[in-house]
């Protein structure tokens, strides 16, 4: 699996993704099977406890996690999703998504996504199982 293709689904997801976008997210990398994107955390997300709702937060990794398990050419969504809140964000704070591919094998994958605050400590930890659809991004070279 070559950066270039991996980078190319990126950029053809990016382009339809407008929650992500929305929300004021970036993507900062894209690598076979990884996926870095972040967000700042705004007024509009904060909750009634002062911090950030985790609908955003798991929003973010949910992200994170659709582009790395994305990278391969085919088309994959989220069959289950799991997050587990380590520490409150706060208005103002930087938030990073960090995803890697686990396991991958035949139309299923694991992946796992650390989110981080500002300060590089961790907000929450998020693991995702996909499936595969079916069908790609660009035709394949038969």
């Amino acid at each position: 699996m070559s950066a270039d293709l991996a980078q190319a689904c990126a950029e053809a997801m990016w382009a339809e993704d407008s929650a992500s976008r929305a929300l004021g997210m970036t993507l900062d990398s894209v690598a076979p099977g990884a996926a870095r994107l972040s967000m700042t955390v705004t007024a509009r997300m904060v909750n009634g406890h002062g911090m950030c709702h985790g609908g955003y937060i798991f929003t973010l990794a949910d992200s994170a996690f659709a582009f790395a398990c994305n990278t391969h050419n085919e088309r994959a969504v989220a069959a289950h999703c799991a997050v587990s809140f380590l520490r409150p964000a706060r208005l103002g704070e930087t938030l990073t998504a960090t995803a890697e591919e686990r396991h991958r094998a035949g139309r299923s994958g694991i992946t796992d996504v650390r989110v981080t605050g500002t300060d590089g400590s961790v907000v929450a930890e998020f693991r995702g199982q996909s499936r595969t659809l079916g069908t790609t991004f660009f035709p394949v070279a038969s």
